[in-house]
């Protein structure tokens, strides 16, 4: 074989493993329905942790939040995340007094509660009267969890354009819509819909929440 051929095939192996990286399907395929697992049950290989990176491990196939405040961002190949619409789930179980949350829209920073995005509450019967299904500081389900601590439950957040809806077991805990001349709420700046990625919440060394799927849909 001459070896002008032999480069020539080199370098299309090259360009179509570059696709495949931008891609970002080169580590997980969809499913049938479309959705990317982003924790794979096995290691926080593709996420990274901020200022306490101890508080998250996986054991038993299950992520588990246990520690100091931090919070765990996805910085994996699934669509550079990067999202703007999608549809995520996410299968999770709290212990008791626990506190934690699952940031959309959001950006790596290494220190304090994230600047950037929106919160959807995880908190049963931690002392904070805003609890699970809640769009935090947005539209918050006020002091009564619609699920149990000790109970393995269903999370659905679903962004489409300036519309957020969050569904626990099935059921919509939050439908909002934001609004044109929308002023974020004091503390949260960087409350607004824009682009980014998935993180997280570690609250406090007294919260334990273990996270056994997290999956999301692209939907542009």
């Amino acid at each position: 074989m001459r070896p002008g051929f032999l480069l020539l095939l080199a370098a299309a192996a090259a360009v179509l493993t570059s696709a495949v990286h931008a891609d970002g399907n080169d580590k997980v395929k969809p499913d049938r329905q479309g959705f990317y697992q982003l924790f794979n049950g096995k290691d926080l290989n593709d996420w990274k942790p901020s200022e306490n990176p101890e508080t998250f491990s996986v054991e038993d196939g299950n992520m588990v939040v246990h520690g100091k405040r931090s919070h765990l961002f996805y910085l994996g190949p699934i669509h550079n995340h990067n999202w703007k619409n999608f549809h995520l789930k996410a299968e999770l179980m709290t212990f008791p007094q626990a506190n934690s949350g699952i940031y959309f829209h959001t950006e790596f920073e290494e220190n304090n509660w994230p600047s950037k995005g929106f919160e959807c509450q995880v908190n049963e019967t931690h002392g904070d009267v805003k609890k699970t299904g809640g769009l935090y500081d947005v539209k918050d389900v006020m002091n009564v969890s619609p699920v149990k601590t000790g109970e393995w439950y269903k999370y659905d957040i679903i962004v489409q354009d300036k519309h957020v809806v969050l569904k626990i077991n099935g059921k919509t805990t939050c439908d909002w819509t934001q609004p044109d001349d929308w002023t974020p709420p004091k503390g949260h700046s960087g409350r607004s819909i824009d682009v980014g990625t998935i993180a997280i919440q570690g609250h406090d060394p007294n919260s334990k929440i273990l996270y056994r799927s997290i999956k999301i849909k692209p939907l542009d």
